[in-house]
């Protein structure tokens, strides 16, 4: 029997993506109501909002359509903000109803969700009967959990007891930075919610707690395999007989079994394994890898390494070539080369290549200097933009370009009348919009066309044509809220029509799965799907697929199969290719929990993995642009 799990306090289980994750978890829950349903009974489910369980709930959705019927379930939601009017676009109420409650046949009256309504004076009150009414039901028999950057379940942040109670409690900063999005603004955040407290939530008969991305990787491990502590109140989760947690895998790369599983058993060396475990010895020891030594690999839990290949000179010989293969200055393949030992192709050459960007930015924000590289070495790249990026520009921005619209129809001696009509609109809806309300479709439109000529002005500076900059506006994205719809068919036909089209020899695509708002894992979700309805062409047979990551988290090294090389002039280029953005320059409206600018992220995470690939031993760049192959 494997100890790879005997770091873990609480039993884990990891599914490849977050999909089957949340299908395994719809499945579970519709598996007991039906059992409560034959024994006659009532069930009663505690349920979380935000995009971690989302999934989950549309896959109910869907055994609802298929027969599974709601009646007997009564459901307990952790929390609500407060005050919050519940038809307010951010109300948790409104949340559930749009993902679940209109959907499936649960009687209105066994929805119980916190009231963000309820007066100041009265909220102990409600609390103790929140509370009350749960335990007279005989308490939660299933609760879903999130786990938030901080380690919070619920709204139960850093201090909270493990006793305690349903409450209003004071959101922490990082939670309120969190949730900016959703709110159009940090300053729009309310400063407090009502919680199910951790004492309530531990009460329930069995607890599942799910988490995706990289972007929870820290604090998951620390929730499942740290001290219990209450400033991350998820620990006290290990106190509970019955909680699993269920994760994608990209959410479990820190826990040791995935991260370093030779320190707690033994494991099957493979080529990837023992690259993973030489650059984990390497960064550990700050020691390049030609001068690890038999020493080092015995007393990191690698000596069967040193036993299969005889010395720690034949293995770090391995892996150094095999780390400096990925560095390439041709990302297009170099022509008239021996490619054997490069991660791209030389021939065709030039090659055609698709960049698709989630976002108008995220092209030369996360790969500006390879993008760069392949127009100069003569490529023809095209660019798509998946989004428009609209509700990410700030009103006054759309205001700036409303003014310049009727100022150019007096100069060019057009209807001033119209132009002053045209302005005044812009002006008064967005005067009159609330904080977090959707902007009206003309504002919409001036932000969409901002960002558009943005990612214009950006393709010319890197030297293609504005032929060759496509504009999807993929029908998922354009609601005017954080919130998007499902991905449909429409979206991933846009995705195969222009592959089809162009016929590329090789994609870019955005594999940053922490995106905090979603949209990434969506054009990523439509690109793969539309991959497997294509994988059977013939000029499919010959693209290469290349993931880049954005703003938010780069590739591991051990993971990187293509590293782009920049000098300090490309760097520089690369910069003023992401300056181009001005309506993303000095602050984004959703800059998340890092308060750099987009630019600055970037450059330092391409400093850091040429720092990284520098105390390897290898060669020492400026900058380093980082590529992961993926296999359709």
């Amino acid at each position: 029997m494997s100890h790879l799990s005997v770091t873990e306090k609480i039993p884990t289980q990891i599914f490849k993506s977050s999909e089957a994750a949340s299908i395994f978890v719809a499945n579970e829950i519709a598996s007991l109501i039906r059992q409560r349903q034959a024994e006659g009974k009532h069930f009663v489910l505690g349920l979380a909002t935000g995009s971690t369980p989302t999934r989950v709930y549309a896959e109910l959705v869907a055994l609802h359509k298929k027969g599974l019927s709601f009646k007997n379930v009564i459901t307990f939601n952790l929390d609500e903000y407060y005050p919050m009017n519940p038809g307010s676009l951010q109300s948790y109420v409104r949340f559930m109803n749009e993902h679940l409650f209109n959907e499936i046949d649960v009687p209105k009256e066994n929805i119980n969700i916190p009231d963000g309504t309820v007066a100041k004076d009265k909220v102990a009150d409600f609390c103790r009967g929140y509370d009350a009414k749960i335990e007279s039901l005989g308490g939660i028999d299933l609760q879903i959990l999130g786990i938030g950057r901080t380690g919070h379940i619920g709204f139960n942040e850093p201090g909270s007891s493990e006793k305690s109670p349903t409450r209003m409690i004071t959101l922490d900063q990082v939670t309120r930075i969190d949730a900016a999005s959703d709110f159009f603004g940090e300053e729009n955040v309310p400063k407090k919610a009502i919680t199910m407290g951790v004492g309530s939530i531990l009460k329930s008969k069995r607890i599942i707690m799910m988490a995706w991305g990289e972007g929870k990787a820290p604090i998951v491990q620390k929730a499942v395999e740290g001290p219990i502590t209450d400033q991350i109140p998820s620990t006290f989760l290990q106190h509970h007989q019955n909680t699993e947690v269920i994760l994608d895998e990209a959410a479990s790369s820190k826990l040791t079994r995935i991260k370093t599983p030779w320190l707690v058993d033994s494991v099957d060396w493979n080529e990837k394994l023992i690259q993973k475990a030489v650059v984990w010895l390497c960064l550990q020891l700050k020691k390049p890898v030609l001068k690890l030594t038999n020493l080092d690999y015995m007393e990191h839990g690698m000596g069967d390494i040193i036993t299969e290949y005889g010395s720690a000179y034949q293995v770090n010989i391995k892996i150094f070539n095999a780390l400096q293969h990925t560095i390439t200055g041709w990302p297009g393949g170099k022509p008239h080369s021996d490619d054997s030992n490069r991660p791209e192709r030389a021939n065709p050459f030039p090659k055609r290549a698709i960049i698709f960007s989630p976002h108008p930015d995220d092209d030369v924000i996360s790969m500006g200097g390879t993008f760069i590289r392949l127009v100069d070495q003569g490529h023809q790249v095209h660019v798509a933009y998946q989004t428009s990026g609209n509700i990410a520009v700030f009103d006054d921005d759309a205001i700036r370009f409303a003014d310049f619209v009727r100022d150019f129809n007096q100069s060019f001696g057009l209807s001033k009348e119209d132009g002053d009509k045209f302005y005044q609109k812009i002006v008064r809806d967005i005067k009159n919009k609330k904080p977090g309300e959707v902007d009206s479709a003309e504002v919409m439109r001036i932000k969409g066309l901002i960002r558009r000529g943005e990612a214009k002005a950006g393709c010319r500076y890197t030297g293609i044509p504005d032929s060759q900059a496509h504009f999807l506006d993929m029908p998922f994205y354009e609601t005017g809220a954080v919130k998007k719809k499902p991905l449909s068919e429409t979206d991933i036909r846009i995705i195969v029509d222009l592959i089809e089209e162009i016929k590329p020899h090789q994609i870019y695509a955005a594999g940053d799965l922490s995106d905090p708002h979603g949209t990434h894992r969506v054009c990523l979700s439509a690109i793969f799907q539309a991959l497997e309805r294509l994988k059977n062409k013939d000029y499919m047979k010959d693209c290469y697929v290349w993931l880049y990551r954005g703003a938010w988290q780069e590739w591991d090294i051990d993971q990187i199969e293509m590293a782009v090389p920049l000098s300090p002039d490309e760097l520089m280029r690369k910069r003023r290719a992401v300056f181009k953005h001005q309506s993303q320059k000095d602050s984004a409206v959703f800059p998340g929990s890092d308060k750099r600018e987009f630019w600055m992220r970037a450059e330092d995470r391409n400093h850091a993995t040429a720092d990284a690939y520098n105390l390897l031993g290898l060669a020492e760049y400026e900058a380093i642009e980082a590529f992961v192959r993926y296999h359709f």
